[in-house]
């Protein structure tokens, strides 16, 4: 699978250089900047508002010598268009039709017009006075027969390009109350793109970038803006040249403003992305069905000779972590609001049932130390003593001393009540009772050491009158990584929505925020500590053997693979694809596919684990809940998952 099958449809935002009223000149900047796209294998190029005369000629816009050459460098446009790398292109310009004007996008490809779109809303306000030359097309039933001319002007239309439906709005369009854009979205509209000349004034670029970004949320669509730059007149407005790719929410990319050059930014849009969101938002279809009248044509769409090949590589970075934020701010910002979310769930849940003691297990590892942070906090929110939680500590066969130490020392400095139970008899009593020769290290050996620990855990909240904290995470949900009625049950799930590799970063956080330098440097510890049940005994010198991840794989993967399994409903294959893509410099693709078959497989075979959770908070857009987001039969066959792996070829 290379780019052009993926889903994925790029795009370009171009902002030429212009020259006040030299159509001509402004023709080749055009051209020159089509050859330059053309080569990284872009398939549509979005150009400003009136970038064939510039968008300040004023009333040299009702001069017929201006509009005549206009029309003639749309015609020469047309005609290079025939040259088969260059990709569809939408460029602004005058056109007139039965005694009006009006302000255009023209959409060109493969030597013919592919869609004319006039503007909706023409601004006459504050320093714009568009109505003295622009008639306005709000009318969106409306369409017109262009005089000598091909096709005609139309707003309820779109064009397709490479099976991607593109919708058109200009400029003042996008700051309507109901742009059009929201009915070329819900018409089946999957790229918008902008063709703009807003000039620029205090405090109106972040807002401009913020109205981008909702609109391409509330379509759920990509958003392709492209602004008037420099050469445009600067005699009472200045223009900075704004050129923007989002999609559903996010910017992809953005260029760097005030510059004198000509400039773009290229992205690619995940298409597919945007129709599952689409099709599982099902408040998006309900709002179509309600606001749509009528039909919106496809004014033309590309044959299979037409299609835009390009470059194969994929031009956008897949990031590895999808649930991790990608900068020191954005992460403490996503900490704080995650930790406050279980906070918050777990003492809504103790107050509500007027419960003062809570009893969580506590080993040293990431999950449990998480759980008791967040359990601690909890505490302090109601006001009660950190006492009224015991944490309890229960070495078996594989406990290190670097891990019950850490336990120790973790529930000493936050100030819970600390209690140690070994575990080690009571197994080995309970091998003689089944009849298991503890010699044979199997899932018997291990799960009966994670299911006496919960007996243990379930019996002192009896005896105290509390709950029984789980501690199980997200990622181990997933794989199926927990005990059945061991490690499994609890009275409330507070790490249930936070998946492994977020979960270090919580601890860090509360290792940053607290005052007290031997619980940070107990924190620290286990956060270098490497994952493990700790149900194998130690080496010889007091190791950790059982590794999680040398089992069941690296949870970066298992994440990845959780992430856009979930969040998109992606295939086996897309996944694949995308995860070789994000981390080529960290795995190879052979070892990506190994893993990603374990992930399937465990994933499908461990669901009845996940149809009887405890309760707990969803704290992000991928859940696990069977009362939620997720529902999904325990005896559901695997066999099309796994198919379509075999069948997916490593690339060399």
């Amino acid at each position: 699978m290379d780019r052009r099958d993926s889903g994925f449809f790029r795009v370009a935002a171009c902002v030429p250089r212009v020259e006040v009223a030299d159509c001509e000149g402004n023709r080749r900047a055009i051209v020159d900047m089509l050859d330059q796209v053309a080569k990284q294998g872009v398939q549509l190029a979005v150009f400003p508002e009136m970038c064939i005369t510039a968008y300040t000629c004023a009333d040299l816009f009702h001069n017929q010598a201006l509009l005549k050459s206009a029309r003639a460098q749309i015609d020469k446009l047309v005609e290079y268009s025939k040259n088969e790398h260059w990709p569809a292109f939408v460029v602004g310009a005058p056109l007139y039709c039965d005694g009006a004007l009006y302000n255009c996008a023209v959409m060109i490809c493969g030597g013919s017009i592919l869609a004319i779109v006039p503007k909706t809303y023409v601004p006459n306000y504050n320093e714009f006075y568009e109505k003295r030359w622009w008639n306005s097309a709000a009318d969106r039933e409306e369409t017109i027969n262009l005089q000598d001319g091909p096709g005609f002007l139309s707003t309820d239309s779109m064009a397709e390009i490479d099976g991607v439906k593109v919708g058109i709005e200009i400029c003042e369009d996008l700051w309507a109350p109901i742009p059009p854009s929201c009915n070329l979205a819900m018409a089946g509209a999957q790229v918008i793109v902008n063709l703009s000349a807003s000039d620029d004034l205090i405090g109106k670029y972040q807002y401009l970038r913020s109205l981008i970004l909702q609109q391409s949320a509330r379509c759920i669509a990509g958003y392709v803006y492209s602004s008037a730059g420099y050469g445009e007149s600067s005699t009472d407005l200045v223009f900075d040249g704004k050129a923007f790719i989002a999609e559903n929410g996010t910017m992809l990319e953005a260029n760097k403003r005030w510059q004198n050059h000509p400039q773009y930014v290229i992205a690619d849009i995940d298409v597919y992305a945007i129709e599952r969101d689409r099709m599982h938002n099902g408040t998006f279809a309900d709002c179509a069905r309600r606001n749509l009248h009528g039909d919106y044509l496809i004014m033309a769409s590309l044959t299979e000779q037409q299609k835009r090949k390009g470059a194969p590589e994929l031009m956008r970075r897949i990031d590895p972590q999808p649930f991790v934020p990608p900068t020191d701010a954005a992460m403490a910002e996503r900490c704080d609001e995650i930790i406050n979310i279980q906070a918050a769930g777990l003492a809504r849940r103790l107050d509500f049932i007027k419960c003062k003691t809570l009893v969580v297990g506590i080993s040293g590892g990431l999950d449990s130390t998480l759980a008791l942070l967040v359990a601690c906090k909890a505490y302090d929110r109601l006001g009660l003593d950190r006492k009224g939680i015991i944490g309890i500590t229960m070495p078996g066969f594989g406990t290190t001393k670097r891990t019950k130490g850490n336990a120790t020392r973790l529930m000493e400095e936050l100030g819970v009540t600390s209690r140690e139970i070994s575990i080690s008899k009571a197994v080995e009593r309970h091998f003689i009772d089944i009849d298991h020769d503890p010699a044979v290290k199997d899932v018997t050996y291990e799960n009966s050491q994670a299911r006496e620990r919960t007996q243990i855990l379930m019996d002192v909240a009896n005896q105290v009158g509390g709950i029984v904290l789980g501690t199980g995470d997200l990622s181990e949900l997933a794989l199926g990584w927990a005990t059945y009625n061991g490690d499994h049950m609890s009275m409330y799930g507070v790490n249930a929505g936070v998946p492994k590799t977020l979960v270090k970063h919580l601890v860090r956080y509360f290792a940053t925020e607290t005052q007290d330098e031997n619980c940070r440097h107990t924190l620290l510890d286990i956060i270098d500590t490497p994952i493990s049940p700790e149900l194998i005994p130690a080496d010889e010198k007091g190791n950790i053997t059982q590794k999680t991840e040398d089992l069941v794989g690296p949870y970066e993967l298992h994440d990845f693979f959780l992430y856009y399994m979930l969040r998109y409903g992606f295939s086996p294959a897309r996944v694949y694809y995308l995860a070789v893509k994000a981390f080529e410099d960290q795995f190879d693709a052979k070892t990506i596919l190994k893993w990603l078959r374990v992930f399937y497989r465990r994933f499908f075979a461990q669901q009845f684990k996940r149809s009887c959770l405890p309760d707990g908070p969803k704290v992000g857009s991928v859940c696990l809940s069977p009362r939620g987001d997720w529902r999904m039969p325990s005896d559901a066959a695997v066999t099309l998952w796994l198919k379509e792996i075999d069948e997916i070829q490593p690339p060399r």
